[in-house]
């Protein structure tokens, strides 16, 4: 069997907080793992402040990790000294949700993309700019507009550029952190097919993260859906769509827009809220909000257990009522096929202007 390209384990972050003349800490990510294969796109999908970002920024050593493994390709990442990492991460690159923030105003943008192209000395001087034409036309942009600065360009291309400045020190993962999100829907579209391109013509391995399960849909090969900081659910994306195990799992998905009146007033959507960040709970942390609850569900913490196929592990104490009740759920599987017809009749009618 081949190895994973990048394997977590156990992985844990807390932080502390001193407001209000008192010292809390609040655990962020708790016990996490997954692996990822070269050329694979794994999804990190919760609501917001579930830990997903922060998995991410751990897995890239943007923060350091309180406990667990972080292997990739054999390397121990949390081993590594300061001169090791370096080297590392032109191997491994974050895409950030905003790309306007992550952007400097005063730098043309030819001269951001051309900046890690020199610092980590991947082409000779008078080859840099040709490569910085390259990446640009990879994208889907113009290389005449490395001239310009990023406020004279549009969000769907300022995440090109940012794309195209992940790209150029060729990395073999990336960590796309919310990449569409601040999009509109054919933008959205754009952007998710120019990343399965770009996966696709240069094996790039992913890790996705997003709230979205139907941008999700798009892009993932496996899924992993965090929590209050725990991993709840990991599977085949097909496995997870098709018969999602965790209570959770299938909210998320009811939370998808129906594609009629009906189907929607049929789904029962998340209730309540999540649960208090510094209150370490002994045992299953959704059990506050989860209408299959019973009393031995805040007692003991549920352990990931098999959901069909080996892969497909679900952490719930009631699984089996869980997957019961997800099964007679109705789901709407038509979104692409809508957001695609969508875009088309946007191209249609500007086909038909004058001019």
């Amino acid at each position: 069997m081949t190895a994973p390209l990048l394997a977590v384990e156990g992985l844990t972050k807390s932080f502390e907080s001193s407001g209000l003349g008192r010292r809390r800490r609040l655990r962020a990510v708790d016990e996490v793992g997954f692996t990822l294969a070269a050329g694979e796109t794994f999804a990190l999908v919760g609501e917001s402040g579930c830990g997903k970002t922060t998995v991410g920024r751990l897995v890239l050593r943007l923060i350091e990790a309180d406990a667990g493994r972080i292997v990739f390709d054999g390397i121990d990442v949390r081993a590594l000294d300061r001169t090791g990492l370096r080297a590392l991460r032109r191997r491994m690159q974050l895409i950030f949700q905003d790309p306007f923030a992550s952007l400097d105003p005063r730098q043309r943008v030819g001269e951001a993309i051309a900046a890690p192209i020199r610092l980590h000395a991947l082409r000779p001087r008078d080859a840099v700019e040709a490569r910085v034409d390259e990446l640009l036309r990879l994208v889907g942009l113009d290389p005449a507009q490395k001239r310009l600065h990023p406020h004279e360009f549009s969000g769907g291309q300022r995440q090109r550029l940012v794309i195209a400045r992940a790209l150029a020190v060729e990395p073999e993962l990336l960590v796309c952190d919310e990449p569409v999100a601040a999009l509109d829907v054919s933008v959205q579209a754009q952007i998710l097919n120019l990343l399965h391109e770009l996966r696709a013509r240069l094996g790039l391995a992913m890790i996705f993260i997003s709230h979205d399960m139907a941008v999700v849909r798009h892009v993932a090969d496996r899924i992993g859906v965090m929590y209050a900081g725990r991993l709840v659910e990991t599977g085949a994306a097909r496995a997870v769509f098709s018969a999602p195990g965790h209570p959770y799992t299938q909210a998320l998905l009811a939370a998808v827009p129906a594609s009629s009146p009906r189907g929607r007033a049929t789904r029962s959507l998340l209730a309540g809220d999540p649960p208090d960040p510094f209150a370490a709970a002994a045992g299953c942390a959704f059990a506050g909000r989860c209408a299959l609850a019973q009393p031995g569900c805040l007692e003991a913490r549920p352990a990931p257990a098999a959901a069909g196929d080996a892969d497909h592990r679900v952490a719930c104490h009631r699984l089996v009522a869980a997957r019961e009740l997800g099964a007679a759920a109705p789901r709407d599987d038509t979104l692409p096929e809508r957001v695609a017809a969508r875009i088309a009749r946007m191209r249609a009618r500007r086909a038909e202007l004058p001019g």
